[in-house]
């Protein structure tokens, strides 16, 4: 099983240009609204046709701009589950989840397959309701069950939890992913939620302005992403542009220090950047990559609370911080009894490297 994808189509504003394959798992793509990730599923979906380009599913092709092939939707073997689900709101759940298979196939086995659907999703006795009778969990397992019957090679997720509130998201995730635990082929989830890619996928594609910008296992890409907008989009708070002033120290040019790494660094560096979970109190003195560090002001949460800190004095108001760190409410109250300043240590195997 597998995809591979080389398109190039124009739209308003920027060029959705990307080129990936993806075999039997569930990638991801991961990228603010409007990057191009769901008119990147339109195309493989044949919703919307590229301006050039080849889009190939387990050696059939699908689209080829060279060979003016473009197959039409309903051979593609493709399931799609849309963002806001697309039931139509005239049609009981089995028939939503019947339309698409083709009118040719004999009555029965429509019936069977629609039947192993619902017990599938655990739809069993809502055949008959509409989709104003269902809950928002319920209408998403009517809308995936409708994507799943036509037998797809392939499974294109469009944001499906965005319409859904947190309980019930964490639920359906959880569901979710037992769901495509069971399906055969492959699968692409689209998102703009980080924790739902970490989840729910095994490789994520990161896309900015129509072209991919990073692709990687999701552990590296969480842990070590390569660019500054995959290490934004993935979460981290401190960043400050770089440059390497010893074959092993960096010097942070916005934080105003420098720290040191015990092997020498390769390549250009020009940001790095430190997740606000991952700074430590240190307690003693002439540690190495550990800095003086002032409170210029603190964000209390449910739980947790973000220290916003500078590495020296004096301090213009709440804007003039230089990092942000992240820590249980139950340390800070422990910490913020010691005298000023703190010891905050950057430890450099939680930095990260960006081009």
């Amino acid at each position: 099983m597998s995809l591979e994808v080389d398109i190039i189509k124009k739209l308003q504003g920027f060029e959705l240009r990307v080129k990936f394959k993806v075999d039997n798992y569930t990638l991801g793509f991961l990228g603010a609204s409007g990057s191009g990730k769901s008119m990147t599923l339109r195309c493989i979906a044949g919703i919307e046709t590229p301006d050039t380009g080849r889009i190939v599913l387990n050696n059939r092709i699908l689209f080829d701009s060279g060979k003016k092939i473009n197959m039409p939707i309903r051979e593609r073997k493709v399931g799609f589950l849309f963002q806001n689900y697309a039931l139509f709101p005239n049609m009981t759940v089995e028939e939503n989840i019947g339309f698409g298979l083709v009118k040719r196939i004999p009555k029965v086995e429509k019936t069977n397959k629609i039947s192993k659907k619902i017990m599938d999703l655990q739809l069993v006795g809502m055949e008959k309701r509409y989709p104003y009778q269902l809950s928002g969990g319920q209408q998403q397992r009517v809308a995936l069950a409708r994507a799943l019957v036509v037998d797809p090679e392939i499974l294109l997720l469009d944001e499906p939890f965005s319409a859904l509130d947190e309980h019930l998201r964490n639920n359906m995730i959880i569901r979710l992913k037992e769901d495509l635990k069971e399906f055969k082929g492959t699968s692409i989830f689209v998102t703009h939620n980080m924790e739902e890619a970490y989840q729910l996928c095994n490789n994520i594609i990161i896309i900015a302005g129509g072209k991919i910008d990073a692709v990687g296992h999701k552990d590296v890409i969480f842990n070590n992403p390569p660019t500054l907008y995959s290490a934004k989009l993935t979460g981290c708070k401190n960043i400050s542009k770089a440059r390497k002033v010893e074959p092993n120290i960096i010097e942070a040019v916005d934080w105003g220090c420098k720290i040191t790494f015990n092997y020498e660094i390769e390549g250009d560096i020009t940001y790095i950047g430190i997740r606000a979970h991952y700074l430590e109190i240190c307690e003693e003195d002439e540690v190495i990559n550990t800095f003086n560090c002032w409170v210029v002001f603190t964000s209390e949460a449910l739980f947790r609370i973000k220290v916003y800190l500078k590495f020296s004095k004096p301090i213009v108001g709440e804007k003039d911080y230089n990092i942000m760190w992240d820590i249980s409410k139950e340390e800070w109250d422990l910490i913020k009894q010691k005298p000023l300043p703190l010891k905050i240590r950057i430890n450099p195997d939680k930095v990260i490297r960006m081009k």
